[in-house]
């Protein structure tokens, strides 16, 4: 079994074919996006700070309702849920 990628509305538009949720093999948070941004180019450069190489500030991530980080390892099963954080004035 593999882990339940949920990811944010607001990249669909951004990628074509990118689906809201699917499943992915993958051993951590930051082999996941890997997977996603060879399939989807730029996907990474969306949820990752490129000049620290850590999850952008206005992205959180939750893996099994916990929050997460690039190196938070994911299980068979895992539910991972990226959302985007909406901030205004």
């Amino acid at each position: 079994m593999m882990a339940d990628i949920h990811l944010p509305p607001t990249l669909m538009p951004l990628f074509a074919g990118l689906p809201r949720r699917l499943d992915l093999d993958a051993p951590t948070v930051d082999d996941a996006i890997g997977q996603l941004d060879a399939q989807w180019p730029g996907l990474r450069d969306r949820l990752c700070d490129p000049s620290g190489g850590d999850i952008r500030q206005h992205i959180h991530v939750y893996v099994d309702r916990e929050r997460a980080g690039l190196d938070t390892p994911l299980e068979p099963r895992s539910r991972v849920q990226v959302i985007a954080a909406i901030s205004g004035g």
